[in-house]
């Protein structure tokens, strides 16, 4: 079996459609909010992210409006596409309708669209954190695998809900207090005062860490190493 499938989300964000663009068109805009290290040129957005490494090739570019991208269809039929539809309404507010599709072949497709579904989810809604909380700033994006549980490291964290206090340490520094801002199934988003804590329950079983460092001077490789052994610290 196979899937064909398209997600829609809507974001009404309190950013202008200038600051919406950069935060989807620009490298340092897309590190971020989405995910791994991300290029923009040549018409191509570029992700780095672990073993995948996509290369969407930009297909509707309106500065501001409209700005559409999709992944080459690979042998099996796969592809992936994304749509960012942009609509600036007075006092500096923005709805932003996007449209994610594709085609997932293959027998295990449900769990694959599972946790894509959960996944984009948690995307979108950190890209509305990021233009509400960090416009103006940009992130080192932090990415991190480790064998703990998923279900375990959020037991641990409270089993928090959206809008709960929270308090986590990142390695290396005092605990922090934050805000979850987001979390569904397979995901846990936090923000603090200077970074975005994501985690993931990965579809290959382990944990992943997906994190935005607003601190200035963050070293991306040093905070992947020390993510990486964090992770391995909780595992259950």
């Amino acid at each position: 079996m196979s899937h064909e499938f398209e997600l829609q989300h809507e974001l009404s964000l309190e950013a202008t459609p200038e600051q919406v663009w950069d935060a989807i068109t620009t490298g340092p805009g897309i590190d971020s909010w989405f995910m791994g290290r991300n290029q923009v040129e040549d018409g191509v957005i570029r992700t780095a992210f672990g073993d995948y490494n996509p290369a969407n090739a930009i297909t509707v570019w309106e500065p501001g409006k409209h700005l559409a991208a999709r992944a080459p269809v690979a042998d099996d039929g796969r592809f992936i596409a994304y749509e960012f539809l942009i609509e600036g309404r007075s006092e500096a507010s923005t709805v932003v309708r996007v449209v994610t599709s594709g085609f997932l072949p293959g027998d295990n497709w449900e769990n694959e669209f599972e946790a894509m579904t959960t996944g984009l989810a948690l995307f979108y809604a950190t890209l509305a954190e990021y233009l509400t909380h960090f416009t103006g700033r940009t992130a080192v994006p932090v990415t991190a695998f480790g064998p703990t549980d998923y279900n375990s490291l959020v037991a641990g964290l409270g089993d928090p809900a959206a809008g709960d206090p929270i308090t986590i340490t990142p390695p290396g520094r005092q605990p922090t207090s934050g805000v979850v801002y987001y979390t569904n199934t397979q995901t846990l988003g936090i923000r603090t005062d200077d970074a975005m804590y994501r985690f993931v329950n990965g579809f290959g079983g382990e944990t992943v860490a997906q994190h935005h460092l607003f601190t200035p001077g963050a070293d991306a490789d040093e905070a992947d190493r020390a993510w990486t052994a964090w992770l391995a610290e909780h595992a259950s």
